[in-house]
């Protein structure tokens, strides 16, 4: 990675940023910056800004949140706006996930949020994964949902499940970073929409990562920690683990 100088610096005009002289929002900005190994300025962490539109390819040499950042006086609205159609749910889990993050919305670069149409066939299944960089709430446009999440390690050893069952209408939060699920539980397919806190708050689906990874996770590794024999655990790592979203 190499050493790199890290401080805070105002945004400058010349980037299309609001700096202390702008009126945006009521107050001046502050970034932390440094230099990658080609000498290019890297902006970190969620900030408001004017206008910066990420791009998925450039030669630009200055970008936020891993995103390159579009010329201002080169945006436009179609930067703005997706169409997002239903998802297909013919596949092992019957359920999609269909993200609106920053890299399929480039406008949202910069702004911390975002957002996924889930689409559930009977008995369809998200199962449990985890948003590294995002809490998520969610709201059920049609269907019945069976949710919950599970705390991180208690004083005790345990770790707490909180569940819920949701119909139309209904609304709940899986707080950053810990594994959540839904399910439907319904007799027909259920929708819901889930907005998250970050412009791309990333996924972990658990299954996948523990027994899909590439290469493998050592079989003794994994039996020792779900104390069940090797074979079992070759067994799972044999499996296609279909990612949904």
């Amino acid at each position: 990675m190499g050493n790199f100088e890290a401080m805070e610096v105002e945004c400058l005009h010349q980037f299309g940023v609001a700096s202390r002289k702008t009126d945006c929002r009521g107050s001046f900005i502050k970034l932390t910056w440094f230099r990658d190994l080609k000498d290019r300025i890297v902006l970190t962490d969620d900030i408001h800004i004017q206008i910066l539109v990420g791009v998925r390819y450039a030669s630009h040499t200055f970008f936020v949140n891993g995103k390159f950042c579009k010329d201002p006086m080169l945006v436009v609205a179609e930067d703005f706006f997706k169409h997002v159609d239903a998802g297909n749910t013919t596949n092992k889990l019957g359920s999609k996930v269909t993200p609106v993050s920053v890299n399929e919305l480039f406008g949202l670069n910069t702004l911390g949020i975002s957002l996924a149409r889930i689409d559930f066939a009977p008995r369809g299944l998200n199962p449990p994964h985890i948003h590294p960089r995002g809490t998520e709430i969610v709201i059920v446009i049609e269907g019945t949902l069976h949710v919950g999440f599970v705390t991180s390690n208690q004083n005790n050893g345990q770790n707490r499940l909180f569940t819920k069952v949701l119909n139309k209408g209904d609304v709940f939060v899986f707080p950053i970073g810990l594994p959540h699920f839904q399910l439907n539980v319904g007799y027909g397919n259920a929708v819901a929409i889930a907005a998250l806190s970050s412009q791309n708050a990333g996924v972990i689906t658990i299954a996948n990562a523990v027994f899909g990874s590439t290469p493998p996770i050592s079989d003794e590794i994994l039996a020792k920690a779900f104390q069940i024999d090797k074979n079992t655990i070759d067994y799972l790592q044999n499996q296609f683990w279909y990612d949904n979203n």
